[in-house]
C-alpha cells in the first residue's frame, strides 16, 4: 500500500474566518476593570453572557472563561475588600490583580493561536 492513503495530518479550514474581536474586547475591559472599580467588567460579563454558545467550541472555551473570571474574580475582590479591615486585604486585592492580568493574558494568546484558553475549569490561573 502507498502512504499516500493514510494521512493524519489533515488540515480543515473553516469556510469563514472566525472573528475574535469581541472576546478581545471582553479581557480589555476586564483589564480596564482594575481602574474603573469593575464597572467595565460587568459590561464584559454581560457581553460573555449573551455570545456564548455562538461559535466554534474553542470560543466558546473563552466566552466560559470569561464568565469564570468575572465570578472568581468577584469573590476574591470581595474577600480582599472585607479583609482590609485587618490590614491583610491590600496584598490580598494586589494578588487578585495579578491573577486577573495573568488571565487576560492567557486569553489574548490562546485567541491569537485560534485555541481555547488552558484550565479553563481552574480557580488558579
Amino acid at each position: 500500500m502507498s502512504d499516500n492513503l493514510h494521512n493524519d495530518h489533515v488540515i480543515i479550514e473553516s469556510p469563514e474566518p472566525v472573528d475574535t474581536t469581541l472576546p478581545m474586547v471582553i479581557y480589555a475591559l476586564y483589564l480596564a476593570s482594575i481602574i474603573t472599580g469593575g464597572l467595565t467588567a460587568l459590561v464584559g460579563v454581560v457581553i460573555a453572557y449573551v455570545y456564548r454558545g455562538k461559535g466554534p467550541e474553542w470560543l466558546d472555551q473563552h466566552y466560559r472563561y470569561q464568565v469564570r473570571t468575572f465570578w472568581i474574580g468577584l469573590l476574591y475582590f470581595c474577600l480582599s475588600g472585607v479583609l482590609m479591615f485587618v490590614l491583610v486585604g491590600f496584598l490580598l486585592w494586589l494578588v487578585a490583580v495579578v491573577w486577573l492580568v495573568i488571565r487576560c493574558v492567557k486569553g489574548f494568546k490562546g485567541l491569537q493561536e485560534k485555541r481555547s484558553p488552558d484550565n479553563v475549569d481552574t480557580w488558579l490561573v
